[in-house]
């Protein structure tokens, strides 16, 4: 087999075992599966995360790919749901900023707690040797997701 054969195989499996586990954490309740929000609602609350909490709606919008109309009903939307908060910028009134409320953030943090404990769960089967393994593998990939700069 040559070189580009099995690295196209190995990608390809590991794509395919990271889809396998999707499956069975979408098996067990999760905030994220319950909530009634959008994928774009969900991305924006992820991205004010991201931002630290605050972005623009020029921000917002760049980061969706979409127009500022459209950030609007997101935003809109997710105000009602009480996960954000919108109001003008204190160093520039013409913009309206976007935050992340306490809510919306114990909203992420359950989610991020829950997928935590599935893994958890998982990785509690596994030994020592393949846990040192896992820990040098995903720290090489967070290192070349930092080099290509979330791109």
């Amino acid at each position: 087999m040559k070189v580009n054969d099995e690295r196209e195989d190995l990608i390809r499996r590991i794509n395919e075992t990271q889809r396998n586990l999707g499956r069975v954490f979408a098996q067990h309740p999760s905030p994220l599966f319950t909530s009634n929000l959008t994928m774009r609602q969900l991305k924006v609350v992820m991205l004010l995360s991201a931002r630290g909490g605050s972005a623009s709606g020029q921000e917002i919008a760049a980061g969706l790919g979409v127009g500022p109309g459209t950030v609007t009903g997101i935003v809109d939307r997710l105000l009602a749901q009480g996960l954000v908060s919108r109001h003008e910028d204190p160093h520039d009134r013409r913009v309206r900023r976007v935050e992340l409320t306490a809510a919306g953030a114990a909203f992420l943090e359950e989610v991020n707690s829950v997928g935590s404990q599935q893994m958890r769960r998982i990785m509690d089967h596994l030994d020592t040797e393949t846990l040192r393994a896992l820990d040098e593998v995903t720290r090489a990939i967070w290192a070349a997701a930092e080099k290509l700069g979330g791109s």
